[in-house]
């Protein structure tokens, strides 16, 4: 069932024509021998001499897939002339080497290939992670179908297995049984590595709470024996605590791997026997069929990407150790060290964090992802050699007040770089390296300079000759003009590294997440960005929840939702739809009526977002293409994990099926509680604040020094009316806008004309400036103009004046003698410190 409609999938009929011109061309061609280079950049090559391919597209099959795998370190050792079948790197004839490797790739779906599929099963992945060996396989196949131009590929639904939900367990908000039964073997064995100043996941952490959590979602509380059945055994059990002993033989103590899976096993349903007996769903629910994210979900990440130009790709899908993948597909493989404060994030991502105690004694070091140098050189060789480039990056910022952060950066050190995306407090910034820009002046999104928000956010730096440098957030540029004339970039450095997180030195920390970063060797047109924000980040899948016994004649009926891992802690159901996959049937006037999601057993009390639907299937239904039902999505929280959880839907009414439910009474209203008496006294907000400065002094807010600084400590300066919030930052940030007025009052000769008595001299020495008979001068205007007359509760005039008498004999007292621009310091310090004064902050 291919789907044409609303939900965003297009039949694609490029790769119908692409394989209708290899069927015409087959038949050309000699079998004249020709040279031809390996393109794939690895170290060790494969030296091609056979027939010349008979086609173009026997030509883009050997430089996008042969030249990448015939190497001896992937496929080369097995699938060669002479080796098993099939030989699609046959190192002889690449035209059969064509011929066998289209028996086992899908160029319509080029990640459902069996290529792909057998090697994300295990075989023969040539790195640490089965997920980056595919992902890097999938890209080579892409590139061969021609499917990289950023046309959405079609999705074809297919029913799953149909179960009935079924009796579930939970995981007991508590880790005392935890802690009695599974922890002490991981502590034991594991905390080598994965204590919190080790490697993820902290299973083995000192801090029982933290290895629980971090525990949950590698153990199955399915793992437990039927009634009268044997035990499970190692090889049987679904847990990924007991699969990575007995299946990667990692890290097993003694001298037997199944003994380690066997004894985890053993604790593992140890636990699960702690938590009694499952509940059964309530029989009173009209419920659908149950399903599962990983297992029973199509993959539903839209095509529309423009990558033709990646030369760095990181997606983040391992979720596990201390490697992220570069699954370009451009050797070599720029991979990337987690160290220190690291976690990878569900649903795809790395969270990096600050320096934090480990909880045993030591710190652990701010979080950094770094290449080595040698790999990063690509990055050189390619962005020089175009002259040009797109930086793009799913973030997350952890806060909205960190400074001199670095997001992502490829440089040598603090102040030596190519390239560096930052954060400073609100602001993006970008530094880079050219024959017409200095390699540490940022370039900010200072047009708005509170874009940068604590949010999921699409941040795009483009560099090209033509335009400079550009910054887009969520799609849209963000209007700063590049005050650097476009340059090249010849005088880059080959010898740095790329980072994320951080600087090379450590020094330059960056808090939050990264959910997606990719390095194009062209700058991206406003269009493409546009397209690639629209696309996401993040895995996507369609669940396909079968209501077919609850609808008389429609055998083939479902209710569709798209669903990702939202994030660590809970998963996102949005836009449902209903269809019937035979194309021939169309539902008649069908109620629905109160939908909830449900997970394991039960209906979450929390994000049942549909259950006012109301809606009548066929009104709006198209065969082939379905009804939607709503636009609007839903967080349900994560409890086991994307790999255990089950998630089914129950109905109000669904057809002839009803589940009359009736509201509870409301629990009777407890008596008001006394509160602590509410201050009458009231702040200025940051608004206030900055216009009233304005009115007292004469200094306009658009006065550049006075924009700047009220631009930098705005996000200081208080947010609401109520004292109760006042904080020692907000005093910090009044103090600096204060000073800053006081500095442009006094160095504007016109304005501290008009503010002060014309008797004061601001270039005489100290001790005339501030004498008996001129001192009055400076302080009746601050009192006069910035405080105005006695206020109920406030200070007397005369208390005001000893203050400020008593501030400039301490500012005047200078051991070695004051030199005359002294005098306009002090009146500065005097200003400010009437001006940045409860009377001004207080409404």
């Amino acid at each position: 069932m291919k789907m044409t409609h609303f939900f965003g999938f297009r039949t694609s009929h490029a790769f119908l024509a692409l394989m209708a011109s290899v069927l015409l061309l087959a038949g050309c061609g000699g079998e004249s021998t020709e040279q031809l280079p390996n393109t794939s950049g690895n170290d060790t090559t494969v030296s091609y001499s056979g027939p010349a391919p008979e086609t173009n597209d026997v030509l883009n099959f050997k430089r996008s897939v042969w030249d990448n795998l015939a190497t001896q370190d992937k496929c080369g050792a097995c699938h060669n002339d002479g080796g098993q079948s099939p030989q699609f790197v046959h190192e002889n004839n690449i035209n059969t080497a064509y011929s066998e490797a289209n028996t086992i790739v899908n160029l319509a779906d080029p990640s459902q290939s069996e290529m792909v599929t057998k090697v994300a099963g295990g075989h023969n992945c040539w790195l640490s992670s089965t997920t980056a060996c595919a992902d890097i396989l999938t890209t080579y196949l892409v590139n061969w179908a021609g499917g990289s131009e950023g046309s959405a590929k079609t999705v074809e639904l297919r029913a799953p297995d149909i179960r009935d939900v079924g009796d579930t367990l939970a995981f007991p908000e508590d880790s005392s049984d935890f802690a009695a039964t599974i922890y002490p073997t991981l502590t034991t064995y594991c905390s080598e590595c994965h204590s919190s100043n080790g490697q993820t996941p902290y299973i083995a952490s000192a801090d029982v709470d933290l290895a629980y959590e971090q525990a949950k979602s590698r153990i199955d509380l399915n793992d437990l024996p039927g009634d009268g059945e044997p035990l499970i055994m190692p090889d049987d059990a679904s847990s990924r605590l007991v699969q990575r002993l007995w299946d990667d033989n990692h890290n097993c103590w003694g001298d037997s791997c199944p003994d380690s899976a066997t004894t985890m096993l053993e604790n593992i349903q140890e636990f699960i026997a702690r938590l009694g007996q499952p509940e059964p769903v309530s029989g009173e629910l009209v419920t659908s069929k149950a399903l599962n994210l990983e297992n029973d979900g199509l993959l539903a990440n839209s095509g529309g990407r423009f990558e033709d130009n990646v030369i760095a790709l990181y997606e983040f899908k391992t979720g596990e150790g201390q490697t992220a993948f570069d699954t370009s597909g451009v050797s070599p493989a720029l991979d990337m060290t987690l160290t220190g404060n690291v976690a990878w994030v569900g649903g795809w991502g790395v969270e990096f964090g600050p320096e934090t105690d480990d909880g045993e004694g030591g710190m652990v070091r701010a979080g950094k992802a770094q290449g080595s140098t040698d790999d990063s050189r690509k990055l050189h060789t390619l962005l020089t050699a175009s002259g040009e480039y797109s930086l793009e990056a799913w973030v997350v910022p952890g806060n909205v007040v960190q400074e001199d952060a670095r997001i992502v950066t490829y440089s040598g050190s603090s102040t030596a770089r190519n390239l560096t995306l930052g954060q400073n407090q609100q602001l993006y910034e970008v530094l880079h390296r050219s024959t017409t820009s200095d390699e540490n002046t940022a370039f900010a999104t200072e047009n708005n300079p509170m874009l940068l928000q604590a949010t999921l956010q699409h941040v795009v730096v483009n560099y090209s000759p033509d335009t400079g440098r550009q910054i887009f957030v969520n799609g849209q540029p963000t209007g700063d003009v590049d005050p650097d004339a476009p340059g090249l970039l010849t005088d880059w450095e080959d010898n740095f590294a790329l980072v994320f997180g951080n600087e090379t030195d450590g020094n330059s920390p960056w808090e939050g997440t990264l959910r997606m970063v990719a390095i194009h060797n062209r700058a991206l047109t406003p269009e493409q960005v546009q397209a690639n924000y629209d696309v996401g980040v993040g895995q996507k899948f369609f669940l396909l929840f079968s209501v077919s016994h609850l609808i008389d004649g429609m055998d083939q009926s479902f209710i569709v939702f798209e669903v990702s891992q939202f994030d660590s802690f809970g998963y996102l159901f949005s836009n449902p739809f209903y269809i019937d996959l035979d194309e021939e049937a169309s539902p008649s006037n069908v109620p629905l009526k109160g939908m909830r999601i449900g997970i394991n057993g039960r209906e979450p009390v929390v994000g049942q977002a549909f259950a006012n639907l109301d809606v009548s299937l066929g009104s709006d239904y198209e065969a082939g293409s379905g009804q939607q039902l709503s636009e609007l999505g839903t967080v349900i929280g994560l409890e086991q994990g994307p790999g255990i959880d089950e998630f089914f839907l129950t109905f109000e009414q669904l057809g002839g099926n009803e589940d009359v439910r009736t509201e509870g009474n409301l629990p009777a209203q407890p008596a008001p509680e006394d509160l602590d008496p509410v201050s009458v006294i009231g702040l200025k907000t940051f608004e206030e604040i900055n216009a009233s400065m304005s009115k007292m002094t004469g200094i306009p807010v658009t006065d550049q020094g006075v924009s700047e600084t009220y631009n930098t400590v705005r996000q200081q300066l208080p947010t609401v009316p109520d004292i109760n919030g006042f904080l020692a930052s907000h005093q910090m940030g009044i103090t600096q806008l204060a000073f800053q007025y006081c500095d442009a009052l006094v160095e504007n000769p016109t304005a501290r004309t008009a503010f002060f008595s014309p008797a004061v001299d601001f270039d005489a020495e100290v001790a005339t400036a501030f004498n008996d008979t001129n001192r009055p001068n400076v302080i009746t205007p601050l009192i006069e103009k910035l405080v105005g007359d006695n206020i109920d509760d406030q200070p007397t005039t005369a208390s005001v004046e000893g203050e400020l008498d008593q501030l400039i004999d301490t500012l005047t007292l200078c051991p070695d003698g004051c030199d005359s621009s002294r005098t306009k310091t002090v009146i500065k310090a005097s200003c400010a410190a009437v001006l940045g004064s409860a009377v001004t902050l207080i409404q």
